[in-house]
């Protein structure tokens, strides 16, 4: 069956680079391809501080190290490439770019990532990265003993919102209805804490701010008044958009868009796997998608080695 590489890795974030690194130790041909720069959300990430066994970095330099690892292996990195077309159904996997060039695989580990869900509101573009952040993990400890908010009702943001409590001094959970959508464990606690305060029905309308983040601006859905919100981080949690929308017809996906896979990461596709945040799991941090990564990577060898006709 040929092929111009064994294994396809669409995505080179954290999850990509990590299978790349092991695909390739294990001298199979190996291409990464990616839409935009290499280390996917990682890059936009300030500090790293909570990855193992690596002091301090900034998510670029991270990326930069992995992505060297992988091609030091000798696996093909490809940045800013533009997909026209997929086909993961066929028995050689298949991607056509942009510029008409088609490039075939035995095997493909999709690890496309996603990105968080914005608001949609004013000034939100402008102050991601200068106060608004979508990783209470990542950013937390930045805003020790200063006010911040938080944004949403489900499971995530509240148990985000009583995890932040241990460093900011006050923090306003804002949601836009009456009620919660998360647990009731993870309601009474939030409710329980002393640092939270909890501003119901509210629409976000907005961001206010100069050179950084000064507030949040949202109205009461039930009389209508604009309330500002004075504070020096906000934290968004209102969902997650996996980057799966190239294969939604050809991989079986949840309600949400991810990626399904068994525990060994294979998808609905003989030979198809996925890692990192583009499939279906509760964490997505760097080290569960490097997990990912090596557990996509050692499936897909499998894969190769018992298709040797």
């Amino acid at each position: 069956m040929g092929a111009d590489y064994d294994i396809l890795i669409l995505g080179a974030g954290p999850a990509g680079l990590t299978a790349g690194v092991y695909a390739a130790r294990a001298r199979r041909s190996v291409l990464i391809l990616d839409t935009a720069t290499v280390g996917g959300q990682t890059v936009l990430t300030e500090k790293v501080a909570n990855y193992p066994g690596v002091a301090e970095t900034s998510g670029r330099a991270l990326s930069q190290t992995m992505a060297g690892q992988a091609r030091a292996f000798g696996c093909e990195i490809t940045p800013f490439a533009r997909l026209r077309s997929v086909d993961l159904v066929s028995e050689v996997k298949s991607v056509t770019l942009a510029n008409d060039r088609r490039i075939t695989a035995r095997a493909v580990i999709v690890a496309t990532g996603g990105v968080p869900r914005q608001l949609g509101v004013d000034n939100e573009e402008r102050f991601v990265g200068r106060g608004i952040s979508f990783c209470a993990t990542c950013d937390g400890e930045f805003f020790t003993d200063r006010p911040i908010a938080v944004v949403g009702g489900g499971n995530s943001a509240l148990e985000e919102a009583v995890s932040l409590s241990q460093y900011a001094s006050r923090i306003t959970v804002i949601h836009e209805f009456d009620h919660f959508q998360a647990e009731p464990w993870i309601v009474a606690e939030a409710r329980a804490n002393e640092k939270i305060d909890l501003l119901m029905n509210q629409r976000v309308l907005g961001f206010v701010g100069d050179a950084g983040l000064a507030g949040v601006r949202s109205r009461d859905k039930a009389s209508g008044e604009v309330v500002e919100t004075a504070v020096d981080g906000c934290f968004v949690f209102v969902g997650y958009v996996p980057n799966s929308a190239p294969f939604a017809d050809q991989l079986t996906l949840s309600e949400r868009g991810e990626v399904l896979t068994d525990d060994a990461l294979r998808t609905s596709q003989l030979g198809v796997f996925a890692a990192g945040d583009v499939r279906q799991t509760r964490v997505r941090q760097i080290t569960t998608a490097v997990a990912d990564g090596t557990v996509a990577a050692l499936s897909a060898l499998d894969y190769l080695n018992e298709d040797v006709t």
